[in-house]
């Protein structure tokens, strides 16, 4: 009997452990047209992530990503470093990387592929890159 009270209290606190390391990730704020950037803790840190308003009356999750780009394009202008940056606009997520721009409903949730850098790193609609080298290609020379 005691042999078994010892693995069910070793699963019990193994139970236990797994609820702590699965903290939820918070909620994008939902407040309509408002753009945040989101500071969330470095590895190791304790924390809570925060979110900083960094526009207002913007009327579409696009432009809010503009936004975005414009601070961390002032920054490294600065002196800044950081290449990555994370926003949130109307409860989703925005993240301006190297390749572009990417949505999602959670901060560590999988992530949609919105935004193309194009050759001088401008944002554009993934679409309308290629079409513009369609168009170049099917003019005619002359």
């Amino acid at each position: 009997m005691r042999a078994l009270l010892i693995p069910a209290a070793v699963l019990g606190l193994a139970g236990l452990a797994g609820l702590a390391a699965c903290q939820s990730s918070p909620d994008a704020p939902r407040d309509p047209g408002v753009c945040y950037s989101v500071q969330t803790p470095d590895a190791g840190e304790k924390g809570q992530t925060q979110f900083h308003v960094v526009a207002t009356d913007q009327p579409q999750i696009e432009f809010c990503a503009a936004r975005l780009e414009e601070m961390r394009l002032r920054f490294l202008r600065m002196g800044g470093n950081k290449r990555e940056i994370v926003g949130a606009y109307q409860g989703q997520f925005i993240f301006i990387e190297k390749r572009g721009v990417f949505f999602s409903k959670d901060l560590d949730g999988v992530r949609f592929f919105a935004l193309a850098r194009t050759g001088d790193g401008r944002l554009a609609i993934p679409g309308a890159i290629q079409r513009d080298i369609d168009t170049a290609m099917a003019a005619p020379a002359g």
